[in-house]
């Protein structure tokens, strides 16, 4: 029978979307973000990159300031175009003034014309003047129109808002050891049916040839009702773990890496959301416990979830050691 547990837990899977070669591995397999850590060639830059999700999924100051930079850009463009036409097809402009008063003109211009503003000061006369007016018109409705679009998507775009801990501890656990992670939301959404997955990477030898081995790591509550306050991630070493020989003196040499996926229905969408990250081995603290990160009220009228506290932990010793 232990002959047999022992194969079992050492069955490892090949359906993670990753390979088994870690000759050819650059780094850790995911990101603590959850985007995959890899870099794509072969193909035009323009034709491996989606644009729309690009937008999407950059941070809020990047989606910001790609918005402004393109208006600035587009204006200079413009303004440039109008400069070359001749500032004489634009009326109300006091072209005796200087290069630099001709261009500020044009490019306030420009920016009234992107905006379809038009305050009426300045106007453009002649076929060409008025041929970038109209183009640069068009420009501008479909630019707001999409970029009204993308503000739309990135606000309700249904997300976990989930925050983990940094760190990934190997605490004691029912007479015993067992690898922990601590997560929680930190928006006001509400998350049910909250289901979690664990997946160990070990770059083991075999054959003189390090490869990839991945391993399901079954969790001592795989799922839970609501996410209200944190949620202990909890994976038992026993014999059946393939982390049963993990030790102390073994952190420094294994080089491992733990894939966590947590899926839930977010009932404010009424849609599921995903999230995932992953844990290295030198985020791995051994012989730790986690503190509480959640207290009563001094009115006793409600719970306080103090969110800066989730990785907040103290070093205690291991049943080997004891």
């Amino acid at each position: 029978m232990a002959g047999a547990n022992y194969k079992q837990r050492l069955r490892d899977i090949d359906n993670t979307g990753f390979g088994p070669n870690s000759s050819i591995e650059g780094g850790r397999l995911v990101n603590p973000d959850g985007s995959n850590n890899l870099r794509k060639r072969g193909i035009p830059i323009w034709e491996r990159t989606s644009i729309y999700h690009t937008l999407l999924r950059m941070s809020r100051p990047m989606f910001f300031l790609a918005i402004f930079l393109f208006y600035t850009t587009a204006n200079f463009f413009y303004a440039t175009m109008y400069l070359l036409a001749g500032m004489e097809n634009l009326t109300g402009v006091d072209s005796g003034r200087g290069w630099f008063n001709n261009f500020m003109e044009a490019f306030f211009f420009s920016c009234q014309t992107l905006t379809t503003v038009g305050y009426g000061r300045v106007a453009p006369t002649g076929l060409l003047a008025n041929i970038i007016a109209s183009s640069e018109s068009l420009l501008g409705i479909l630019s707001f129109a999409l970029a009204t679009g993308l503000i739309y998507g990135r606000f309700s775009r249904p997300r976990a808002y989930l925050v983990f801990s940094p760190n990934i501890l190997v605490s004691p656990f029912r007479d015993g050891k067992a690898l922990m992670l601590r997560v929680a939301t930190y928006k006001n959404n509400h998350l049910t049916d909250v289901e979690a997955q664990m997946t160990l990477a070990l770059h083991v030898k075999e054959n003189d040839k390090v490869v990839t081995k991945f391993y399901p790591l079954p969790l001592d509550i795989s799922k839970i009702n609501s996410l209200a306050l944190s949620w202990t991630i909890v994976h038992k070493i026993d014999e059946d773990s393939p982390l049963f020989h993990y030790t102390r003196a073994l952190v420094a040499e294994t080089k491992m890496e733990v894939i966590v996926n947590i899926k839930a229905f977010d009932d404010h969408f009424s849609n599921i959301v995903q999230q995932r990250t992953s844990y290295s081995w030198t985020q791995v603290i051994y012989g730790a416990k986690f503190l509480p990160m959640f207290e009563r009220a001094e009115s006793g009228a409600y719970t306080i979830l103090a969110l800066d506290k989730i990785n907040e932990h103290i070093l205690v010793p291991m049943p080997e050691e004891v």
